[in-house]
């Protein structure tokens, strides 16, 4: 797995996300954003692959 350069907004990492299983990047984004409405660390993992994810 790896960052996106080409799909990315903030980080790559929904981009990257997009790309390893073959969807589309706005559809993790979207689907990212509707699980920052349920309580998690989802805001903390996205941080945590952001440091050790590497750039593709």
């Amino acid at each position: 797995m790896h960052r996106s350069r080409h799909h990315k907004m903030i980080a790559g990492v929904c981009g990257g996300i997009a790309e390893r299983y073959g969807m589309s990047p706005n559809t993790v984004r979207l689907l990212f954003l509707l699980s920052c409405i349920l309580p998690g660390p989802q805001f903390i993992i996205y941080l945590i692959m952001w440091v050790f994810i590497p750039k593709a």
